[in-house]
């Protein structure tokens, strides 16, 4: 199989480095063209400044787009009129309707469009994924989550609700399989063209409530999020990987190994391309967190609750 990499810079660098080591990079494009050239070099791979030479000239069945998301729509319009499978970061694009419309045309070219949600693949999502699913300590009620960190540097295109809550926005809808039907939220800026943090919560059938705080205010780096069953609190930490239950008699720490979430996303997209099981994030579902992220948004900037229908 041979991948191509649109992006080099920030996250990127990562994704880079799996795709050399699963022995699957096949070539690099970069609008800089020193960091094209130092990437194609770094790696042995072929290197691009311009999507549009790459597509033309390499053969490859699948593309990972990691740009700024403001280019996403174009760049993965272009792959999937060439019939390639592509992987776009999150979010998958800025407006909703962008999205909508790349969803469908993969739909129609019989290709895989996926997003970026890294923390499906997270282990300690994983654990309370299961432990929702076989409801051993009752239903899940609540989820709040907490994101801080200082700004990202590279990060200058969106605010933080675009870059960081709508991991939280997904993860949500993943552990109650389900998609919010109002969304209210308040955010504000003190440090970035846009707003550097952000509460939002999101109300789903049956008074189930998802509450995510994110902020690029606070020093310390902190992920965590807390699952309220009607038997239990489950707490975890995306970046420990560990998983705590307590109920009233004793509290149990479920036994987890410690994994690359990113190495597990990107193995599901090669294995999904070569029809060994199904892609975890469907287009559809990321089209509908930004439909989700942007309702956020209006919310805050109204003061009012935002309902949807999403699909």
């Amino acid at each position: 199989m041979k991948i191509v990499q649109i992006g080099t810079g920030g996250w990127g660098k990562n994704h880079t480095r799996i795709l050399s080591e699963l022995g699957v990079l096949s070539a690099v494009c970069d609008s800089d063209a020193q960091k094209s050239k130092e990437y194609g070099e770094k790696y042995s791979v072929n290197y691009y400044r311009s999507v549009d030479d790459l597509i033309h000239t390499e053969e490859f069945e699948g593309a990972f787009v990691v740009t700024p998301t403001s280019t996403h729509t174009e760049i993965t319009t272009k792959l999937l009129q060439a019939k390639k499978h592509v992987f776009v970061e999150k979010p998958m694009t800025y407006r909703s309707e962008d999205g909508q419309r790349i969803a469908e045309l993969a739909e129609k070219n019989k290709v895989i469009l996926t997003c970026g949600y890294i923390e499906r693949f997270n282990p300690a999502v994983d654990i309370v994924k299961k432990i929702m699913k076989d409801k051993k300590f009752g239903d899940l009620l609540m989820l709040e989550f907490h994101r801080e960190n200082r700004i990202p540097l590279h990060i200058k295109d969106v605010g933080i609700i675009y870059d960081t809550s709508v991991h939280d926005i997904d993860t949500a809808n993943w552990l109650f399989d389900d998609m919010p039907h109002v969304v209210f939220a308040r955010s504000g800026r003190v440090n970035h063209e846009h707003e550097d943090y952000a509460s939002i919560m999101l109300g789903y059938k049956n008074d189930r409530i998802a509450i995510i705080s994110s902020n690029w205010i606070t020093p310390k780096r902190v992920r965590t999020f807390s699952a309220i069953c009607t038997d239990a609190v489950i707490t975890s930490d995306f970046i420990s990987q560990e998983v705590r239950v307590e109920t009233k008699e004793e509290t149990e720490i479920p036994r987890n190994e410690k994994k690359e979430p990113l190495l597990l996303e990107i193995q599901n997209f090669l294995e999904a391309i070569e029809g060994k099981n199904n892609i975890i994030v469907t287009a559809q579902q990321a089209v509908n967190v930004t439909k989700i992220a942007e309702a956020a948004l209006l919310s805050s900037q109204k003061g009012i609750p935002i309902y949807l229908d999403l699909k």
